[in-house]
């Protein structure tokens, strides 16, 4: 009841701001969970700017940073119904539209980063799996990195041995639960603006994302311990409302396709720049370790977890062996 009246709230907000809105003109409503000078709004700000220019007298793009509209959660509901047009999602709460995005939920799934975008470029493999949530009123229209994900704590991880025990904060999803569960410590999935009381307060021991997590919400404030287990690499996934992306003109679409590829291509080229200024600022202002732990260890223990997925679900072998394909024709920039 709680959760519907909050959608309630919600949707009644986003009905003031378009009465609000300039004269004669859509307002495009985009969310996501990042601050402003994340790379997700960077190229969500390319965007805005490429389709105003092309289409501005009749669009006006409006961006909502930082879960302004709600939850991941919330907010993915919300551009089913169209409240919202689009919403950068993390692939785990994809996974629970259609389960064929626990492809990319894998752990070491991919063997280098250059492997990792090689996939997630490769049109043909990709855009079966974007359309498949067309029946639950939305699709994705392209793709942003979001790096390696790693564990960071309140002590150090050196082997999965010192997961043991732990409360570990993973995103919502079946197939990061399980893998918690393989390395040995305790799921406990939770929205990203949670995380940091749930560190203060001690709900939770720790838990694991890429190194921006520690700067732009400042975990590494409360988490002094970061350790490059590089257990995914996954991406975060620009979703659109169906009606709206089939109301668009032929014209129309092939701009808004434009735009979709300059996003992802802005919002990719800031991400390294980012993930070393974050480095630099998490050992030098909030004083984080970073942990450079044998790998080996941390593979060997959640590996299982491919064939456990593949048997449960069929229909991911053909692309899981398309991502294996890809990898031996990569070369690679460092294993993981």
């Amino acid at each position: 009841m709680k959760k519907f009246l909050n959608l309630l709230l919600i949707i009644g907000y986003l009905f003031l701001l378009g009465a609000c809105g300039k004269e004669n003109k859509r307002i495009i409503r985009i969310a996501h969970n990042q601050i402003q000078t994340h790379p997700t709004n960077i190229g969500l700000l390319a965007f805005e700017e490429f389709i105003e220019s092309k289409l501005g007298d009749k669009y006006d793009v409006q961006i909502f940073p930082n879960e302004l509209l709600g939850s991941q959660v919330n907010t993915v509901e919300l551009t089913q119904t169209g409240a919202i047009d689009f919403v950068v999602a993390s692939n785990a709460i994809l996974e629970s539209f259609d389960n064929i995005y626990q492809i990319f939920n894998l752990p070491y799934l991919f063997n280098s980063t250059e492997h990792y975008h090689a996939v997630m470029d490769n049109a043909e493999l990709i855009e079966p799996i974007f359309t498949s949530t067309e029946k639950s009123g939305f699709e994705a229209v392209t793709w942003l990195d979001a790096g390696q994900r790693s564990f960071y704590t309140k002590k150090p991880i050196n082997t999965p041995d010192d997961l043991k025990g732990l409360k570990i904060r993973v995103q919502q999803g079946a197939t990061n639960i399980r893998m918690m569960e393989l390395f040995g410590g305790s799921a406990t999935p939770m929205g990203l603006a949670e995380v940091y009381t749930a560190l203060q307060q001690g709900v939770i021991d720790g838990a694991e994302n890429n190194e921006l997590s520690l700067t732009t919400t400042k975990h590494g404030e409360v988490a002094k311990f970061y350790s490059y287990d590089m257990h995914q690499m996954v991406p975060d996934i620009l979703i659109g409302n169906v009606k709206f992306l089939n109301g668009l003109s032929s014209e129309e679409r092939e701009i808004f396709n434009e735009g979709f590829k300059l996003l992802s291509k802005v919002q990719r080229g800031a991400w390294e720049a980012s993930v070393e200024q974050a480095k630099l600022q998490a050992q030098n202002e909030m004083n984080v370790q970073f942990i450079y732990p044998d790998v080996a260890l941390f593979k060997e223990k959640v590996l299982p977890l491919h064939g456990e997925v593949l048997n449960n679900n069929p229909k991911l072998k053909p692309i899981y062996d398309k991502v294996q394909e890809i990898g031996k024709n990569v070369k690679e920039g460092g294993n993981i």
